[in-house]
């Protein structure tokens, strides 16, 4: 198939996307954002997640391209919520939680499509999902529809925005990683990926490391034990 630009913060979702462009796609590069996120750390995880797809499977380090940074410091400035600044994550007055970042998805997409195509890509790959997620409405698959017929129009391409775990919850997110990397990949995502919202790799847990009590972390730690509940994989 033609080639994959991946939105990989490093996360669970994001590393279960990169596996299901590797096992597609015959390149695939990928992208991440700074943006002032109080989780930074995800900054690191995510150059370790890299290391040790190419370590661990040898297979996919030839389709395994360019990695990319952008800088998007000023979402972070413009933002004040709970995932740039260090409030205490609440419910926002619009019923949303206040670590939604307005606009985050949008502008992470609109980035990547200018960067496939100066890159002459034409497949864009991200995490969203609105069947176990924290009610952003940037997630929702109207507004990838939306945001791709946007893209093709501005930039008289046609760019595929692909969202694997659209309609997927978390147990079978981690069941898509077991399908498509086996025992490795669920290892893998457990010890060296990042999800927690506070940035808190202290504590080791069956599912990976965090806080426990974010929302990031009892939507990853809840999708675990029912995956495991199901038949998969278990390494702790």
């Amino acid at each position: 198939m033609s080639r994959a630009l991946v939105l990989f913060s490093g996360g669970q979702d994001s590393t279960a996307c990169l596996a299901w462009a590797l096992d597609r796609y015959s390149k695939v590069e990928t992208v991440g954002f700074n943006y002032g996120q109080r989780h930074v750390v995800e900054m690191e995880c995510r150059q370790n997640v890299l290391g040790e797809f190419k370590s661990q499977f040898p297979d996919w380090v030839e389709r395994l391209g360019d990695d990319h940074v952008l800088d998007l410091s000023l979402l972070g400035q413009l933002s004040d919520c709970a995932l740039t600044a260090e409030k205490e994550i609440a419910f926002a007055d619009n019923g949303l939680p206040n670590t939604f970042v307005p606009g985050r998805n949008l502008i992470f997409l609109t980035y990547a499509a200018a960067l496939a195509y100066r890159r002459g890509i034409d497949a864009l790959v991200a995490g969203m999902c609105e069947t176990d997620y924290s009610g952003y409405p940037d997630c929702r698959d109207n507004t990838m529809q939306a945001l791709q017929l946007a893209l093709n129009l501005g930039m008289e391409q046609h760019f595929r925005i692909e969202t694997p775990l659209m309609w997927l919850d978390k147990a079978a997110t981690w069941r898509l990683a077991e399908d498509i990397g086996g025992n490795k990949l669920i290892a893998l995502t457990q010890e060296y990926t990042h999800s927690c919202y506070l940035g808190d790799r202290s504590v080791r847990h069956d599912w990976g490391y965090g806080c426990g009590t974010c929302p990031a972390c009892e939507l990853r730690a809840r999708g675990y034990k029912q995956f495991v509940a199901q038949g998969g994989s278990s390494h702790d």
